[in-house]
């Protein structure tokens, strides 16, 4: 069972301010650099890709925390700021810095039980966690099997085929693109251990592998990299 906090401490209103807060603070953070951010002209590093990809991350993280029996309100509020400092400090940072502003913002800005703030607060840090998922808690557990399969399937793919362009590849490249999806795919159905992550991975695994199918059928000389030994 995941943290157990009596009643529903955040209404739909409050969530909806949350998520307000965290798309101005995403925006502010590209609008107040000097020197054009880090890596900003890929579309994942800017403050609408940012935002998008934490929405997704709060509809995976909820649903797998209903059907997992986590404390589904700290999951979603922590989903909603795991990255919120992602385009401001260094990558190795970003979750320590998210977690001092989600409860900077918690404690000033609502009226919340101090053991929901430190659960959320943990949960956020925790998130770039790269061990084993039994270690850390069930609620952070969800947000980091979220947080893996945002980047898996259809909406991976489109975004390594965004990459292409960026990089100045040929569509020749497509397939080679589209196996990086997959194997990342492949690391995360390996490391979530819930069952509702294991069914999504897999499900979403098997949309990238029909495209590439479908692609490597239609353009008979594109051929992928073969995976290094």
């Amino acid at each position: 069972m995941g943290v157990e906090i009596e009643g529903s401490p955040v209404a739909d209103a409050e969530f909806a301010e949350m998520e307000t807060f965290v798309r101005d603070y995403l925006a502010a953070s590209v609008e107040s650099e000097t020197d054009g951010g880090r890596m900003r002209w890929y579309p994942w590093h800017s403050a609408d890709y940012r935002f998008n990809h934490t929405r997704n991350v709060v509809d995976l993280a909820t649903d797998i925390a209903e059907r997992e029996g986590a404390n589904v309100d700290i999951v979603r509020v922590a989903a909603l700021f795991h990255d919120v400092s992602k385009l401001e400090a260094e990558q190795d940072s970003h979750a320590e810095e998210g977690a001092r502003v989600a409860r900077e913002y918690l404690t000033t800005r609502a009226d919340l039980p101090s053991s929901f703030v430190e659960a959320v607060c943990r949960s956020v840090r925790e998130h770039s966690y790269q061990g084993p998922l039994s270690d850390v808690s069930l609620e952070t557990r969800c947000l980091i099997e979220a947080d893996l399969l945002d980047k898996v399937g259809a909406n991976g793919t489109v975004l390594m085929m965004l990459r292409m362009g960026y990089e100045s590849r040929t569509h020749m490249d497509a397939a080679t693109m589209v196996e990086r999806v997959l194997e990342r795919g492949e690391d995360a159905a390996e490391r979530v251990e819930s069952d509702t992550a294991e069914s999504v991975a897999h499900r979403r695994l098997k949309r990238v592998r029909w495209f590439r199918e479908w692609l490597e059928d239609e353009v008979p000389g594109m051929d992928r990299e073969e995976p290094s030994s």
